[in-house]
């Protein structure tokens, strides 16, 4: 099963509505995924500092100890926002990396949700409907945004399991389906060099992508590359500091619908989730072909 939704707003003036419109695509397709959901939020950068979203189980004991470190481990740099189990450092590029080490050797169980200077995850365990919630995912302002509802069929239900994952700097990815290689793939891409936090396939499907594009190809070859290296079926959304892609496998079993006007391209797993999108009615309204790339981008 699993839902996926994203949203791309080439109107400025609904980027105030984001969070508000991409939560309730999320929450209605809530029957195809009840066990966990996260979203991917991008919002507008100042091109000087960078993000790093963090979760713990333990929020109240990791960030208050993350508190009394995190000056000194940037030079006063950073600040830290909490957000229930998720908290999100922002900081000058330069510092991030010395708050990264940091972050490995003093704060262990801390998790990284995600890196970039546009984007923010916040994904747990629960229904949609609790997790944007505990989030506030509602108030949130942003450009664009992808989302996931997960139906747990191959592994367990943890936070860590749950999409969008992200393998690189602003970039993630969500998935609807199943891939049959991504143990023999994750083998291959270890000995790339790149790291995995999580034995889900979908880690698998993005870091490949970051694999490719490490290696000089752009997101819409690294997209067509994953149509001969990925086996099994699958729907893909990605997101990007600056867009969103769509990609369906050659046989494209799993729903996908796309929507767009001059104000906004929207995705779904199903045509309900775009039901109460301003001018649905009159949306160019079109199922996605299998093996092709879809991307739009500011």
């Amino acid at each position: 099963m699993c839902g996926i939704v994203g949203l791309f707003l080439k109107d400025a003036s609904l980027k105030p509505q984001l969070g508000e419109l991409l939560s309730d695509m999320l929450v209605t397709m809530t029957d195809r995924g009840p066990d966990s959901a996260g979203i991917a939020v991008y919002s507008d950068t100042d091109g000087k500092s960078g993000k790093i979203t963090l979760q713990s189980d333990r929020p109240d004991e990791d960030f208050s100890a993350l508190e009394k470190t995190l000056a000194d481990a940037s030079g006063g740099a950073a600040s830290m926002v909490r957000n229930d189990t998720h908290a999100v450092i922002t900081a000058p590029a330069e510092a991030l990396k010395k708050i990264e080490a940091h972050l490995a050797s003093a704060h262990p169980g801390l998790r990284v949700m995600s890196r970039g200077e546009a984007m923010e995850i916040y994904k747990e365990v629960g229904l949609p409907s609790d997790v944007v919630d505990r989030f506030g995912i509602r108030s949130m302002q942003g450009s664009h945004g992808i989302g996931h509802t997960r139906m747990a069929t191959e592994s367990a239900v943890t936070t860590m399991g749950a999409h969008p994952f992200s393998t690189a700097t602003d970039e993630c990815l969500v998935h609807n389906g199943s891939l049959s290689n991504h143990n023999s793939l994750r083998r291959k891409l270890v000995r790339e060099g790149l790291r995995f936090e999580t034995e889900n396939d979908t880690e698998v499907g993005a870091a490949y992508m970051t694999y490719r594009m490490q290696n000089g190809a752009n997101l819409g070859e690294a997209l067509e590359d994953c149509l001969s290296a990925l086996d099994g079926f699958y729907t893909f959304v990605v997101g990007t500091k600056r867009g969103f892609g769509v990609l369906r496998d050659p046989i494209a079993c799993k729903p996908a619908v796309l929507a767009e006007t001059d104000r906004y391209v929207a995705f779904g797993s199903e045509y309900r989730a775009l039901v109460n999108l301003p001018g649905i009615l009159d949306a160019r309204v079109w199922e996605p072909e299998p093996a092709t790339v879809y991307f739009w981008e500011h």
